[in-house]
């Protein structure tokens, strides 16, 4: 408990002193040497005390504080209390230390808290087991010299941690990893690490599914589709019914194998391991050959289509993905658009970065279906689709072309006035001539 050092006492006590010394030194008739007695006394006294502070500071190995009269006893006091202070706040810091160690020991996660430079801090009993680390040995080393892997090294050199990565584990090459790294403190990294292996496990069969059906259904259809275009063309005096039933089993044939071209290109996408640094783009040419495509198929519909292209701004990247990408942006507004509409393609350089945008005047689509878009077969209107050939596959294509070149696509539509799909690379994408 804290009582508030009386000053009055004090003084009053050092006046007694000093009358009663004046007194001593009055009676043997030598005052200056009462009063240097005095002071030597009061010197001597408070030495004696920082001695014993120093003493129970340093030495004691008891909370209490030694026995004082006056100011000496408030001092104690006030030390004692802030030992008493620290104490507790060292105490609730370590409750808290624990907590979160006994929670961080619970999660089915790889948890390793590295500082700015690399170097180990702590880890849980997961990442002992599945990263192979050993606590407290490995304390101060750096991760990048336990996890040796080409790629979670450019990842920690990279100090982009948006996007996690996977790569197998170091302690088990049959096991697949994803590395997680967010920020944690002050200069601190958190790097989480979660088992993935059903998971790609799973994705990999799945892709493997879809390739292997996708091939296989090809070449019965292309043996069905030449045969219905030979008795198509020997329809003569046959009723008006088989000419129908004809047509159209071509024309679902012939959709069948636009389905199964796209479902082989998305297999393709996701499978694939080129990378996109290796490779410059010409986007000029690319957009030449799909502008004469696009002319093409415009002859029905006869939209007004406009091209403003940078003719300079070049890319790296993955040329056929890139041009899967743009073509299926433009062709999806050419065939959602009504007849006589207008679109607008631009290609060009937008705040240090290389811009796409495919604008047209449709009929627009609404907000509960903009989420959903890149999904596979996801149809706003089922349809109009089946009348336009669509397969559902077209924007799932751009949006794994995209993620592959580090960006996104981005869409906006109003109902009635039109719909803008749009994507941005990232300025490292762009392609810088020599000259430059």
């Amino acid at each position: 408990m804290y009582y508030p050092q009386s000053w009055s006492k004090t003084l009053v006590r050092f006046g007694i002193l000093l009358c009663l010394s004046l007194l001593a030194g009055a009676y043997v008739n030598d005052v200056a040497l009462a009063i240097m007695v005095l002071f030597a006394c009061l010197l001597a006294y408070n030495y004696l005390h920082l001695y014993k502070l120093t003493k129970w500071l340093w030495q004691s190995r008891t909370m209490s504080p030694p026995s004082a009269p006056g100011i000496w006893h408030h001092i104690y006091e006030g030390v004692y209390y802030l030992q008493r202070r620290n104490r507790n706040k060292r105490k609730n810091l370590g409750e808290l230390v624990k907590r979160f160690r006994e929670g961080s020991e619970a999660l089915p996660d790889a948890v390793v808290v590295i500082d700015n430079q690399a170097r180990i801090m702590w880890c849980n009993r997961n990442a002992r087991i599945e990263l192979g680390l050993r606590w407290p040995d490995d304390n101060g080393r750096r991760i990048d010299n336990l996890i040796r892997h080409p790629r979670f090294i450019e990842f920690l050199e990279s100090e982009d941690y948006q996007y996690p990565i996977e790569i197998p584990a170091p302690t088990n090459p049959h096991k697949t990893f994803e590395y997680r790294m967010m920020e944690y403190g002050e200069d601190q990294l958190l790097l989480i690490v979660r088992d993935v292996s059903r998971v790609s496990h799973l994705e990999e069969m799945r892709k493997d599914f879809v390739a292997n059906v996708s091939h296989e259904l090809k070449t019965p259809l292309t043996v069905i589709n030449g045969y219905l275009e030979v008795l198509s063309a020997s329809t003569e005096g046959t009723p008006p019914i088989v000419n129908k039933a004809l047509n159209e089993m071509g024309t679902q044939t012939r959709r069948m194998q636009n389905l199964i071209e796209d479902l082989l290109i998305l297999s393709r996408i996701e499978s694939s391991a080129e990378r996109i640094f290796e490779n410059v783009i010409d986007m000029r040419a690319l957009f030449q050959q799909i502008e004469m495509e696009a002319n093409a198929l415009n002859k029905d519909r006869q939209h007004e289509i406009v091209f403003k292209v940078d003719p300079e701004l070049k890319v790296y990247g993955v040329e056929s993905e890139m041009r899967s990408a743009c073509s299926n942006l433009i062709f999806n507004a050419m065939h959602y658009t009504p007849p006589k509409g207008h679109i607008e393609i631009i290609w060009k350089r937008r705040s240090g970065s290389a811009y796409f945008a495919v604008k047209d005047n449709g009929d627009g689509i609404e907000d509960k279906h903009l989420r959903r878009l890149t999904e596979r077969f996801y149809r706003v209107d089922k349809a109009r689709s089946r009348k336009t050939g669509g397969s559902g596959l077209g924007l799932s294509i751009v949006k794994h072309v995209l993620h592959h070149h580090n960006a996104h696509l981005e869409v906006e539509s109003v109902v009635g006035k039109g719909s803008k799909f749009y994507f941005i690379l990232p300025p490292e994408l762009i392609a810088l001539d020599e000259a430059d």
